[in-house]
């Protein structure tokens, strides 16, 4: 059984305390420069929300909006987010939703100010949560490019961080029948990023000081 997590929104459509991911979504959705986060217990987020986001949201630090997408010595390169204060707003987010691992794989991006979604894929039977992420963040910098914009992109998923910053993923699953189509698509992920540059950062969201990324399938 999944375990429960709380959910304090500082600041959005309606502040207060959360017991669903979907349920502080629709508060923070589409709400400029909205402060929210995760917590694993009611106590924890109670005392968050009464003590106001300056002192858990963002360290204590001011926060706002950011709307550009960062100095251009970061084109092309994936980065960590724990040293970010602020949220790059104008950017995508991408999330795997998995139900066994392996098992039937689906992901989405979606507008990180707004959460509307901007492509969807899946389910795939028999890949990988890993495998879906790094997926994911190739079919986001593919729908940029195509779009022809160098906003930035959000993933919640370390490894496929790494994998991207190697060009190919580093995952045991076989390859077999039942396999086939997660592998095409990988395949065909690992082609992109082999023929294709960008200036795209491609950064780490920050769920600890965030809350859950955009994307998030609420499935956790």
């Amino acid at each position: 059984m999944a375990k429960s997590k709380f959910y304090v929104v500082w600041e959005g459509k309606k502040p207060g305390v959360y017991t669903s991911w979907a349920d502080c979504q629709a508060q923070v959705n589409g709400y400029k420069d909205a402060k929210y986060k995760s917590y694993e217990s009611r106590a924890e987020a109670e005392a968050a929300f009464k003590g106001g986001w300056k002192g858990n949201w963002g360290q204590g630090k001011s926060s706002s909006t950011s709307k550009g997408t960062g100095s251009s010595k970061f084109a092309g390169r994936t980065s960590a987010a724990e040293d970010q204060e602020e949220i790059i707003y104008d950017s995508i987010s991408v999330d795997v939703g998995t139900r066994g691992n392996p098992g039937p794989v689906e992901y989405k991006g979606v507008d990180t100010q707004t959460g509307e979604i901007l492509f969807y894929v899946g389910p795939v039977e028999n890949g990988t949560n890993n495998l879906g992420e790094f997926i994911a963040i190739v079919h986001g910098l593919a729908y940029l490019k195509k779009l022809g914009s160098s906003k930035t992109i959000y993933s919640d998923s370390r490894t496929a961080l790494a994998w991207i910053r190697n060009k190919k993923p580093a995952t045991t699953l076989v390859r077999n029948e039942s396999t086939r189509k997660i592998w095409e698509m990988t395949d065909r992920a690992v082609e992109w990023l082999q023929n294709n540059k960008y200036d795209n950062k491609i950064l780490k969201w920050n769920t600890e000081k965030w809350g859950e990324i955009k994307a998030d399938f609420g499935r956790k």
